[in-house]
Order: C-alpha cells, then structure tokens, then sequence
C-alpha cells in the first residue's frame, strides 16, 4: 500500500478505541495516518502510546467535516485518502480493495467499503439520495418503525450485490481521490456533524464525478461512542444539518415544499428527543 493511500482519523476523545483504529490501519498496510483530535489532545496521546501518528490538535471540537479538512491538508500527496470515524476497525485488505476501485474506476471520486456492526450485521452504508417524500416518510416513522416503505427505499441501495455506482456512502469510512477532494474543496463546513458525508457526494456528482461501494472492503463500526456523550447536542446537530442539506439540493417545486420539510424535522427532532429522555430515564431506574 505504501504511499498510495493514506489515511485520516477524526477523533473526538475515543481513547481506546481510537488506538485500535490506527493499528488496524496501520495493519493493512496504511503507512500515512493522521489524527485530528477534536476533543482533549491528552486522552488521544495517552491512547496512541507510541504509535507512530502525527496529531492534529483543533483547539475545540471544528466539527467532522471540518476536521478531516485539517487531516487531509497535512496527509502528503498520495493520490487517495482514506478518512474514518476512531470507533472502527479496518478489516485486512480493505484499503489495497478500495486503492484497486478507485484504480478500476477513474470516473469515481469516493468509494465505501461494506460498513459491519459488532454484532456482525451489516449497516445500511450506501444508500440513494431520497426525495421529498420519502425523506419526509422516513423522518417521520423510522423511529418506531424501521422497516417502514419509505426508509427502505432510502436504504434501497444495500439490496444490490457487488461492487457498484451508488448515489451516496457514509463518511463513517470511504477512500476519496485526492484530486476530486481538491476539486470540491473538501467537506463543506458549515455542516457540524452529520450530512457532511452525503452532501460531499452530492457535490461529486453535480461535478460529473460518481461514487461507489466496494464490498471486498470490510470495516466494523461502532456507531454513536462520541454521540453517547452529548446525545441532545447531537440529536440538534442532525436534523439542523438534514435542513441544511434539504435546502441544498431543492429544485423547482421542491423550493416551494422547504418549509414543510422544515416542520417534519421539528416534529422528528421533538419525538427523538423525547425517545432518548424515555431511554435514559429506564436506564438509570434499572441502574
């Protein structure tokens, strides 16, 4: 793998975990990784050890999309970038699979690879740009109703075997072409947290580039460790940022449907809210 990828780690006091994510980088082969530390630089270092791996401290918590901005400044000028979340674990031979992807397919900006759980099951990782309605549907009943038509025509992609051309991966874990990233200016960072990683891939293709997902790359994720931490926060975060996103892509009548969209959310935001107050409050009773 040598020079070809390197890779880059936007950390938000991990600990352990972060560790484990450069080691398993480390691993596969990824000689270039770069932490950016959002959060307190002293848990990163204590984590690292001796691990040979630059730190980028922010001084305050930029963002995802913000951070990995930083990480990729300072990376080198291998031609592709791997960028992740700390709390995963990087299969053997994920990062030579996404590498020969980008090689096999030069009309592609960014590749995802197959995103795991711990339990093993797989994570809906690429998925289609939804319109109005099945945004507004899924918004409104995957909380209480997961498998419910609308969210599993947002997920619809995942049902499709092999390596493919897909509307959008999740920023948990994707190798981008460093070209492309130049191009595009990188994420946009006035999104804090969340729909950075769809939004850089709506941009790709209003670009004219494409994105894809490579199967024979495989990572395990464990979702949600910093957003545990400051759930409210994030729950705020996300569904400002869905908004920001709705706006952006808004064409035609879609324009005219913004402040629906925008009320859905707010009702979404008040039940999300209130299921995770409802989760808390039953933990701490059998506590």
């Amino acid at each position: 793998m040598g020079d070809r990828v390197a890779a880059v780690v936007v950390d938000y006091d991990a600990g352990a975990l972060l560790a484990e994510c450069v080691r398993s980088l480390h691993d596969d082969g990824v000689a270039q990784v770069v932490v950016v530390e959002n959060g307190d630089p002293e848990i990163a270092r204590r984590a690292l050890g001796d691990l040979p791996v630059p730190l980028v401290v922010t001084g305050r918590n930029l963002g995802f999309g913000a951070g990995a901005n930083r990480g990729i400044a300072v990376s080198g000028d291998s031609p592709y970038v791997l960028v992740s979340n700390p709390d995963l674990r990087v299969h053997p031979g994920t990062a030579a699979a996404l590498a020969a992807a980008l090689d096999a397919h030069p009309e592609w900006a960014i590749v995802g690879p197959r995103i795991l759980e711990p339990s093993g099951n797989e994570y809906p990782s690429a998925r289609r740009f939804p319109s109005m309605r099945d945004a507004a549907g899924h918004a409104l009943l995957a909380l209480f109703w997961p498998d419910n038509p609308f969210s599993r025509r947002y997920r619809g992609e995942e049902d499709e075997p092999g390596s493919r051309a897909v509307d959008w991966v999740s920023g948990a874990c994707f190798c981008a072409r460093r070209q492309a990233l130049e191009e595009l200016g990188g994420f946009d960072e006035s999104y804090f947290m969340f729909a950075e990683d769809i939004d850089l891939c709506w941009r790709a293709h209003e670009a004219g580039w494409a994105v894809g997902v490579e199967p024979a790359a495989v990572v395990t994720h464990v979702r949600g460790v910093s957003r545990r931490r400051h759930p409210y926060r994030m729950l705020l975060a996300h569904h400002r940022s869905a908004l920001r996103f709705a706006a952006r892509r808004a064409r035609g009548a879609e324009v005219a449907a913004l402040p629906a969209a925008a009320a859905v959310l707010g009702v979404r935001l008040v039940m999300a809210v209130a299921s995770e107050a409802l989760q808390r409050r039953s933990k701490d009773e059998r506590a």
